[in-house]
């Protein structure tokens, strides 16, 4: 611990962690940002290096990655039978196949800061950045926190020797009070030896402890939470924060339309705010496992960069099938894909632009209308029926059209969106009868 500095021996706070980002951002010394959240520099250093975020080099320009390549000219490294008398710096195969390569490492990431946040090069740069996010940095420390407690705190050999003292003693019919003190050597309390036996971890049951099985399971009424813990970083008022800072960044509105009373399918829809595209998915239901499978679907077919490439920031309300954004936003290669926030209670207004492009849906599938009929395919003809209708807001393009310009060909490919003819576009119930 820096002598300098006097530790409050607390874990660092969202808030904390909004005052590094900014501190970053404005090219500060992690000792000068320790010194005011009264840490170590080692504890701000540590914060970054473990919660920086990777954002892969820019290839489109140039595909190589070698350090030497602007002073190399080198030519048919690969030994063809004929030479090549092309560069092979300019080559896509060099990096390969060169064994002199070696590959570029800014050292801005190799030393403090260790992230990009400052740099006045990071627009034009072309290797890899890192970004130090608070509001990232803090969900990933919430879940390695959660699932840092989770199992059993003993070795498979104390876990032996416990079992090996408590159950005899147990099946001798003493109580676990009894056994707990009088033996000063037991490692954990009795509320951790009722749970071990819960989830048989010991030899010992709970037929074996009398007076448990006499006992009626407690009827525990779960409280209605007025602020549910997962919302913390996440609300609308920490989206519009977000978006203050990263403007341009794409922004995805989500929410579900349901069917008449007693239909189980729903409509999981998807609207781009920039483009006013919108993408349909029929679901079995309205839970959280049924959104999950579709945003790995999507995964999968887009990988996990073009994942978060193409829905960066997801808002949307606070429905019980979005309640698990942790569940949602981190991939399947257990990396974020996204970022989830939320709306406000009763506050449709502020995804306004789903809510209106909803009223197609409508003119399709009138409300009282049930969607248990539905398959995916019939979802995917409604999505692009409706994204072929030319828009004023759009100057008359549609939002396919500005979609095949802003979005690429596997993501286009992986919606399954097809421009249908304008004459051709129907926005009545009879476009399924057919």
């Amino acid at each position: 611990m820096s002598k300098e500095i006097r530790g409050n021996q607390m874990h660092l706070t969202l808030e904390n962690r909004i005052y590094i980002e900014k501190c970053l951002d404005n090219g500060m010394a992690f000792k000068e940002i320790a010194k005011y959240l009264c840490k170590d520099p080692t504890t701000i250093s540590k914060e970054v290096k473990k919660h920086r975020q990777l954002t892969e080099h820019n290839s489109f320009n140039s595909p190589n990655r070698c350090m030497y390549k602007g002073e190399c000219h080198l030519t048919n490294v690969c030994n063809r039978p004929i030479p090549c008398r092309k560069q092979c710096r300019s080559c896509v195969a060099c990096n390969n196949r060169c064994s002199k390569f070696v590959l570029e490492k800014c050292i801005t990431t190799q030393r403090a800061p260790y992230v990009c946040n400052a740099c006045y090069k990071k627009a034009q740069c072309r290797m890899d950045k890192y970004f130090y996010k608070a509001i990232t940095a803090n969900r990933q420390y919430k879940t390695i926190l959660s699932s840092s407690r989770e199992g059993i705190n003993l070795s498979q050999e104390q876990l032996q020797s416990l079992d090996e003292m408590i159950t005899p003693l147990i099946r001798q019919g003493q109580s676990l009070y009894h056994i707990t003190g009088t033996h000063n050597d037991i490692p954990c309390s009795i509320r951790t030896l009722y749970n071990y036996i819960e989830i048989k971890a010991l030899s010992s049951s709970n037929i074996d402890l009398p007076r448990k099985v006499k006992y009626k399971p407690r009827k525990v009424s779960k409280p209605v939470l007025k602020d549910p813990s997962w919302l913390e970083g996440r609300t609308y008022l920490d989206f519009c924060s977000y978006m203050e800072t990263h403007p341009e960044t794409n922004v995805v509105e989500m929410d579900t339309v349901v069917g008449c009373e007693g239909s189980k399918k729903v409509l999981l829809t998807l609207y781009f705010r920039n483009i006013k595209c919108m993408l349909l998915y029929l679901l079995p239901d309205k839970s959280q496992d049924s959104v999950l499978q579709v945003f790995n679907r999507l995964e999968k077919l887009l990988t996990t960069d073009g994942f978060a490439e193409t829905f960066p920031v997801i808002l949307t309300d606070r429905g019980s099938e979005f309640a698990n954004p942790t569940l949602l936003e981190i991939g399947i290669s257990s990396s974020m894909r996204t970022s989830i926030y939320y709306c406000d209670p009763m506050a449709s207004s502020q995804k306004a632009g789903i809510e209106k492009n909803h009223e197609y849906i409508r003119y399709i599938c009138p409300k009282g209308s049930s969607f248990d009929c539905l398959e995916q395919k019939d979802a995917s003809l409604i999505m692009n029926h409706i994204n072929s209708a030319a828009r004023p807001s759009l100057n008359g393009c549609t939002p396919v059209q500005l979609a095949s310009l802003l979005l690429k060909d596997n993501v286009i490919n992986a919606f399954g969106m097809q421009l249908v003819d304008p004459e051709k576009v129907i926005l009545k119930p009879s476009l399924l009868k057919k």
